[in-house]
């Protein structure tokens, strides 16, 4: 033994006491820290895991879960999807249109803070500087997008700044051209070389076969279990059913033959919709085969409303996919967390799709961005029963050459291009049939002039793109034109009250 080791084991007891009372607030601190370390990690652990599931043009009557489906729809997986979670009965997509709506997913905010209004500018991509989704995650968190891009092209190929893992994501298997592609090539919807990446590598054709929605899905299936042991984002965006009209002949054959009376494009849809309902089928199966489940925060949704080109259905709603009515911006929307929330109800508070990111960052525990606020907020206190109310108002703008734009307050909503106005009680109305501008001018007035003050702000703040057509505001609401058997009960009506007045006299 060493002399120094023998003069401290010879120290007097009261020594020895001494230095061991120095050590307690010493002792104390290594065991807080050590208390403090494992919470984080048992905090970690128990992280959900994020799972966004987003369709492409599926009508809002094309799923089963909706009763108005016509009777060739038939999605047992969404519908069972749909019954174990939360369906938001009125939730709206940001964008009327494919890339307006997944920027503003991936940003949290109105995407046309950033100078996106149209699939053009949308496509082109916004400044890749800008953190999106991943950013924003735990640094634990492994993310992944599978599928379509359409947030900026590979014309820069192979610096690909607009490509995913220059954007935050860990890896990809992803299309990064317009707004669709072929389902059996690696062409573009209409017609030229169209890649798909692993990462950044380009896929080779000999290398590709399959159909592309089941090829998706199998992806999302493998990288869930590669990442089974860790928390992960599945960005899982479906290009069905997008156009082109495409499916394998065989189930196309089955449609047809089982339902004569629908278009043959009709048919074609509706083999493309059993194929992505295979696929969420798919990726839920796998959750629940790993025990991921339970604790999965799980959304699901289409970017727009269904496509008129494509004969989908989006059942009493107005309009189609590229309209600002109803029927282009409403969305069947399913929200699942079994661990934390309750599933088998409805919620009819309205939502919108930029509320995606709040939700998953207050679900993970990461911090919310101040500089700048998202625009959309976490569902989880109405999920979990802890509120009801949320956004106080709702904004869309299409931007150039309509210039049409709504706002939805509560029941009401107020619908335009440029400075007209119409307005809808959706409470009794969703089909938007009934202008009651003449009836409430004062509210559609209201709205119309929130509308201008959001505008004005997303104009300033736009970085690219053509701003939208500037509106005026209308000295009054006009009201809409009446009968002629209405007019002449008004004029009736004054001639009457100016001949009791000249009586009086």
């Amino acid at each position: 033994m060493e002399p120094d080791a023998v003069q401290r084991e010879n120290k007097p007891l009261e020594c020895r006491l001494i230095f061991l009372g120095a050590l307690k607030p010493l002792i104390a601190v290594a065991v807080l820290l050590g208390a403090l370390t494992a919470a984080a990690v048992g905090a970690a652990s128990n992280r959900p895991n994020i799972v966004v599931i987003l369709t492409d043009d599926q009508g809002y009557a094309d799923i089963s879960f909706n009763p108005n489906h016509p009777q060739e729809v038939s999605t047992p997986h969404m519908d069972a999807l749909a019954r174990e979670g939360v369906f938001f009965s009125q939730a709206y997509t940001s964008g009327h249109v494919c890339s307006p709506t997944r920027a503003g997913l991936m940003l949290g905010r109105y995407q046309q803070r950033v100078g996106i209004y149209t699939a053009g500018q949308g496509g082109s991509g916004f400044d890749p500087k800008l953190p999106i989704f991943p950013s924003f995650l735990p640094e634990e968190y492994a993310s992944t997008v599978i599928g379509k891009w359409h947030l900026g092209l590979d014309q820069d190929y192979p610096k690909l700044k607009w490509h995913a893992l220059n954007r935050g994501f860990d890896e990809c298997y992803k299309f990064m051209g317009r707004g669709g592609h072929d389902y059996f090539t690696l062409k573009g919807v209409k017609s030229g070389y169209a890649p798909i990446y692993r990462n950044k590598e380009r896929i080779s054709a000999t290398d590709y076969e399959g159909y592309l929605t089941t090829r998706l899905s199998e992806e999302a299936v493998a990288f869930i279990d590669r990442e089974k042991e860790n928390p992960f984002f599945l960005y899982l965006a479906y290009n069905a059913v997008h156009a082109p009209a495409q499916a394998p002949r065989e189930d196309i054959e089955r449609f047809q033959k089982e339902f004569p009376d629908i278009s043959s494009k009709r048919a074609i849809l509706m083999a493309m919709l059993y194929h992505l309902d295979l696929g969420v089928g798919s990726v839920v199966k796998k959750l629940k085969d790993e025990g991921l489940w339970e604790n999965t925060l799980l959304f699901f949704l289409t970017d727009n409303g269904g496509a008129k080109a494509m004969d989908a259905n989006n059942g009493i709603l107005r309009g189609f996919k590229g309209s600002l009515y109803e029927g282009g911006v409403r969305t069947p929307w399913v929200v699942s967390w079994p661990a934390k929330f309750a599933g088998g109800r409805t919620i009819d508070t309205p939502v919108i799709s930029i509320d995606i990111l709040p939700t998953a960052l207050d679900a993970t525990g990461a911090k919310m961005p101040t500089t700048p606020p998202f625009d959309g907020k976490s569902l989880l206190p109405m999920l979990t029963g802890t509120a009801h109310a949320h956004h106080a108002n709702l904004y869309f703008n299409s931007g150039q050459p309509k210039g049409e734009w709504a706002v939805r307050q509560g029941h009401w909503k107020a619908h335009g291009f440029k400075d007209k106005v119409a307005l809808y009680d959706l409470s009794k109305d969703p089909s938007e049939a009934h202008d009651l501008v003449a009836e409430n001018p004062d509210k559609a007035r209201e709205l119309f002039g929130l509308h201008q003050v959001w505008l004005k702000e997303m104009v300033r703040s736009a970085n690219g793109g053509k701003t939208p057509l500037a509106m005026k505001t209308p000295a009054k609401i006009d009201e809409p034109k009446s009968s002629k058997a209405e007019r002449r009960k008004r004029r009736e009506a004054r001639k009457k009250t100016r001949e009791e007045n000249q009586g009086n006299q």
